[in-house]
C-alpha cells in the first residue's frame, strides 16, 4: 500500500514539472525577446517641510528589433530601482510600427512635442543609423537599421523621445493606406516609387 502511494506521488511530481519548467521557459523567453535602452537619468528633489526628498528619474526605451517598442518615464529612490520601473511600464506599453524590408522607414515623416520637432527620411541599404542620442537607442530597440535622422528644435532628450514615438506612429504600410483608400497595394507602392524618382531627379 505504501509503495502504490509513493508511486502516486512520483507519477503526480514528473506531471507537475514540465508546467514549472514550461513557465520558466516562457518568461526567459519573454525577457530575452525585448532589449532596452537607458535614454536618460536625471537626479529630481522634493521640497517638504524636513528637507528635501532626493529620487531619480529614468527615461527608457524598449523593443524587441521587429517593430515593437515602448517608451516609459518612471521615478524611484535608487536609479536600479528607477530603470526597472520605467522598463516594466515601457513593457505594458508597446506599440507596433511597420517597417519597409524589415530595415527601413515606409516613407519620410516629421514628428513634433513641445518644442522638439525631429525628421525621419528612408535610406538605402547600407546607409546606417544616421541619428544621435536618444533617437538612436529608439531605433535600435525598435530594430531599424538604415535611416536619416535630424532635430530641429530642443534636444532635451524628453521630448526628442515623445517626437520621435509621434513620427513614428505617423507611419503606415502600403496595405494599410491601399486599404483605407480601396486600392491595390501595387498602385501605392508605384506611385510612391514614382515620387521618389521625381524627387531624385529635382535634387
Amino acid at each position: 500500500m505504501t509503495e502504490e502511494v509513493i508511486e502516486k506521488q512520483e507519477k503526480t511530481e514528473k506531471k507537475r514539472a514540465p508546467k514549472k519548467d514550461r513557465a520558466a521557459r516562457t518568461e526567459d523567453r519573454t525577457m530575452d525577446e525585448f532589449i532596452d535602452r537607458v535614454v536618460h537619468i536625471n537626479r529630481v528633489s522634493k521640497t517638504v517641510k524636513g528637507g528635501r526628498n532626493m529620487s531619480f528619474a529614468a527615461l527608457v526605451v524598449v523593443g524587441d528589433q521587429k517593430g515593437r517598442i515602448g517608451v516609459a518615464h518612471a521615478k524611484a529612490k535608487e536609479v536600479p530601482d528607477a530603470i526597472k520601473k520605467a522598463n516594466e511600464l515601457a513593457r505594458r506599453r508597446l506599440v507596433r510600427v511597420p517597417l519597409r524590408e524589415g530595415r527601413t522607414l515606409h516613407h519620410d515623416v516629421i514628428g513634433r512635442f513641445g518644442a522638439g520637432q525631429v525628421t525621419l527620411r528612408t535610406a538605402p541599404a547600407g546607409t546606417g543609423i544616421i541619428a544621435g542620442g536618444p533617437m538612436r537607442a529608439i531605433f535600435e530597440v525598435l530594430g531599424v537599421q538604415d535611416v536619416v535622422a535630424k532635430c530641429t528644435g530642443s534636444n532635451n532628450p524628453h521630448n526628442m523621445v515623445r517626437a520621435t514615438m509621434r513620427a513614428l506612429l505617423e507611419e503606415h504600410s502600403p496595405r494599410a493606406v491601399a486599404a483605407r483608400r480601396g486600392k491595390k497595394v501595387s498602385e501605392i507602392v508605384s506611385a510612391r516609387e514614382g515620387k521618389a524618382a521625381d524627387e531624385a531627379v529635382a535634387e
